[in-house]
């Protein structure tokens, strides 16, 4: 079935390694090129007859993400009966995470998986999901997720032009620093340091409260190795999955525990383009989407230890860190967050609920 379905995905394999070959000296970017099998190129429709939604990605072929949403693809051509199917377009092909949610909102791309913080700024009531500290681990964040609780928070979205499918994480973020800086384990250690974040005010100012005041800077991810390696940045922070995909390793060998967030990713999609389907096949699409949740985070169960392990292989040291000091500094944020409104107190009332 799976290869009825990927009729041109070796063309489109072959195409991307040129593309990214043709970027010249983009260190973060260059390995993903060969990384990307052909196995897990773009899904193409298997006849005329198929609609297949374009889907953008910033990060590799081969990442947990990416391979759920090959996952979503398969499992929704055999639902609807061959009539709906995914094109995944990773490595930020079609524009960084806040270009391709605006060309979602605009109708110019079908769907996008981005970042909380990027929803964020169209509806600043998801940063409740995004703040520091309010998920006490993996296993809870999953069960969050999976409640079935969140659809009033989802549905804001639809006045901005589109609707949020399901929501996932390659788990907790922590901090990774330059040869430099060296490695910091406290927010004494954190000081005055210069850390990039995703561009959002709950993480612009959760940095802030890390580092004693000195405010994350926003940047996109595809500049980050360039500027820890010309100085511009200490730092950044990330899961360990996407900090060794960017090999940003490379120009931060000290990753340091801090795991100060979770941050929710969200697959996002047109409202026009979900209302053209049958009502019964936007049952089964969201079926599949609260399905997938589950089949991500056990696959990046699977995977964490061995992203640590090839960590250590290419040098990286690995700290742990002052946790409670850490969640002491953005105790006030939190708060301020979660009592913004009824929505973000009800949101954070629900994550309570689920520990």
């Amino acid at each position: 079935m799976k290869t009825t379905k990927t009729i041109i995905a070796l063309f489109l394999a072959v195409a991307m390694v040129f593309a990214l070959s043709a970027c010249g000296s983009n260190n973060a970017a260059a390995p993903a090129a060969t990384a990307a099998p052909a196995a897990a190129a773009p899904a193409a429709p298997a006849s005329a007859d198929t609609t297949v939604f374009k889907v953008a990605f910033n990060q590799t072929a081969t990442n947990p993400e990416a391979q759920t949403l090959y996952w979503i693809s398969d499992k929704l051509y055999e639902a609807t009966e061959g009539r709906y199917a995914l094109e995944v377009y990773p490595d930020a092909q079609l524009g960084d995470q806040a270009q391709t949610l605006e060309q979602v909102v605009m109708g110019t791309l079908d769907m996008a998986l981005v970042a909380n913080s990027i929803v964020e700024t169209y509806v600043s009531d998801f940063a409740i999901l995004g703040t520091p500290y309010v998920y006490d681990s993996i296993e809870h964040q999953q069960k969050v997720f999976e409640s079935g609780k969140l659809n009033d928070l989802y549905a804001e979205t639809e006045a901005q032009g589109f609707k949020v499918l399901s929501n996932y994480s390659l788990g907790a973020r922590n901090l990774y620093t330059s040869e430099k800086t060296g490695p910091i384990t406290t927010p004494e250690q954190a000081k005055g340091l210069k850390i990039r974040v995703m561009g959002s005010d709950t993480c612009i100012k959760m940095m802030g409260a890390m580092t004693g005041g000195t405010d994350g800077i926003a940047m996109a991810q595809g500049d980050v190795y360039s500027a820890i390696q010309t100085g511009t940045l200490d730092g950044a922070e990330n899961n360990i999955i996407t900090y060794v995909d960017l090999v940003q390793y490379e120009v931060a060998p000290y990753y340091n525990l801090t795991g100060h967030l979770m941050i929710p990713d969200e697959l996002c999609i047109a409202n026009d383009v979900f209302a053209k389907m049958s009502a019964e096949d936007q049952a089964a699409f969201q079926q599949i989407c609260d399905e997938s949740i589950g089949y991500m985070f056990n696959l990046c169960a699977e995977l964490r230890a061995d992203y640590e392990a090839q960590a250590v292989e290419h040098g990286v040291t690995i700290s742990e860190a002052d946790v409670p000091a850490f969640q002491a500094a953005c105790a006030d944020l939190i708060q301020d967050v979660a009592g913004r409104n009824e929505m973000t107190q009800s949101v954070y009332d629900i994550i309570l609920s689920c520990r």
